[in-house]
């Protein structure tokens, strides 16, 4: 993006994003004033460390049994930390949390605690009441003492992500809830009430993951543009080379049977560096990981989509079918 300066003085520089050019002998001589012009050079934020976010963190993690507490579900935590982030996740349609669990382990690795209710795996699951138990995971991870009693979760620090079904869920159990701080749904689907339009009312930051065009998907269960051109709130829209909603989930052995497509590993680990830097940046305060939240963000394999883009994507994407149950 290419931003001329008419005036004598330098423009004030938003954290480094904009390059100063001073005015030279070759400079454009602006008609106007007869004057020569400076120029301003848009640069785009770079996904840094995004390969060392993709694999797994210094941190040593930790597996519980949620059920315990009367949600049944999963519990990933790194072994020690104070006031960690915490986030809910939600599993996809006819999925589970073990089929998440390289992800689960992964976000615990760098230090973010995971509940994932193991709730509504049925044919026809009730999207509802699916948000409603990701509310109460999250109630779970601020409340309690976690690992061997090493581990604590700042209920300041809480966020909501998901994939797929659980990542539309995300969206509906984050509307009004003061307790949420971010949301990242990843390859969200179609869910009812409908996420899209809960999203016109969400002022959090959102990182979404939506699918590459390229991708060999045989169907798209969702809008996942029209979801990040509803968003109120700043957000990120990102799609990673060879990406799509079914290529997430790690149970490839029973997707191959069923034919539904397969796990990418290679998918898998850009979209959860991505999610990473994104919850270690809006949870945790750390500004390292700052440009993961930047709707400009560039990456290898990674395509940032905003503005025009965006919104014919939304607009010329499957429209806002409601979902399959």
């Amino acid at each position: 993006m290419l931003h001329t300066n008419f005036s004598t003085g330098p423009p004030s520089l938003d954290s480094g994003r904009f390059v100063y050019v001073r005015p030279a002998q070759s400079d454009v001589i602006c008609p106007a004033r007869r004057s020569r012009c400076s120029i301003l050079f848009f640069v785009s934020a770079k996904l840094k460390k995004l390969s060392e976010l993709s694999k797994r963190g210094p941190h040593r993690v930790m597996e519980g049994d949620l059920g315990y507490t009367g949600l049944p579900g999963k519990v990933y935590v790194p072994a020690d930390g104070t006031a960690v982030p915490g986030v809910a996740f939600g599993h996809d349609w006819m999925k589970s949390a073990d089929d998440y669990e390289k992800t689960l382990r992964h976000l615990a690795s760098w230090g973010i605690a995971v509940a994932a209710p193991d709730t509504e795996c049925g044919f026809k699951p009730n999207h509802a009441g699916f948000a409603a138990d990701l509310e109460t995971a999250l109630q779970i991870l601020g409340g309690v003492k976690l690992g061997n009693g090493n581990t604590t979760v700042s209920p300041g620090k809480l966020g909501v992500i998901g994939h797929g079904m659980g990542g539309g869920c995300a969206v509906l159990a984050s509307v009004n809830n003061e307790k949420v701080k971010a949301v990242a749904p990843i390859y969200p689907a179609s869910v009812a009430p409908s996420a899209n339009d809960a999203a016109r009312t969400l002022f959090l930051p959102g990182l979404i993951i939506g699918p590459d065009e390229d991708a060999d998907a045989i169907f798209d269960p969702g809008n996942p543009a029209k979801l990040a051109f509803n968003w109120s709130g700043p957000v990120a829209y990102r799609t990673v080379e060879d990406g799509n909603q079914k290529s997430f989930s790690e149970d490839g052995f029973k997707k191959f049977l069923l034919g539904q497509g397969r796990s990418k590993a290679s998918v898998q680990e850009t979209v959860r560096g991505l999610v990473t830097g994104f919850l270690l940046h809006q949870l945790n305060g750390d500004k390292a990981y700052s440009d993961y939240s930047e709707m400009d963000a560039e990456g290898k394999g990674v395509e940032s989509v905003y503005g025009k883009e965006l919104a014919d994507r939304a607009d010329f994407a499957r429209g806002d079918a409601k979902g399959l149950f």
